[in-house]
């Protein structure tokens, strides 16, 4: 520990270290197994989207997990119309970044849809794929939301020992 800083600032002391990382492991298995249950082909999204949320409290996953559901559907469904009319290359990326940023503000969401919605976009629009654009973007909106159904399920199941301090 460095000198002056108490187990509390640290933040990873004794009995709460090993309780945050087994509800965090739990949350990310689950929502993975989730996922195969629905077949998707990409598991591990909806485990790095648990992931994402199950680090905040309760008040601030219900407003991450809005924002996030919002720009993936946003982001996936751009990419998926552009890229079953156009090949995709750097420009059109470009071009698809740009035009989600336009629709995340027309619809009222706040940058972090928009972020959420570029990281969809990324990767529907820019991994090579096998199948049509459309699927792509659906199993990513699909994986997506099972990660942040799972995640607010933990949060209130399981909350974190400070959420469940501030309900007293």
């Amino acid at each position: 520990m460095v000198s002056g800083m108490t187990d509390e600032k640290a933040g990873w002391a004794g009995w709460a270290v090993l309780v945050h990382a087994g509800r965090t492991a739990v949350a990310a298995v689950a929502s993975v197994l989730v996922a195969r249950v629905f077949r998707l082909p990409e598991t591990y999204w909806a485990a790095i989207t648990t992931l994402v949320i199950t680090q905040s409290s309760l008040g601030a996953a219900l407003k991450i997990s809005g924002e996030r559901f919002i720009g993936t559907a946003l982001g996936a469904g751009v990419a998926a119309i552009l890229a079953t009319y156009v090949a995709p290359n750097v420009a059109i990326y470009g071009l698809a970044l740009f035009l989600l940023g336009l629709v995340c503000a027309a619809v009222r969401s706040d940058r972090n849809a928009y972020r959420f919605g570029g990281v969809a976009l990324t990767i529907v629009l820019m991994v090579p794929r096998t199948g049509p654009a459309w699927q792509v973007g659906l199993h990513r909106f699909a994986e997506v939301t099972i990660g942040i159904a799972v995640a607010l399920i933990m949060t209130v199941v399981w909350p974190e020992k400070e959420e469940a301090a501030l309900k007293k």
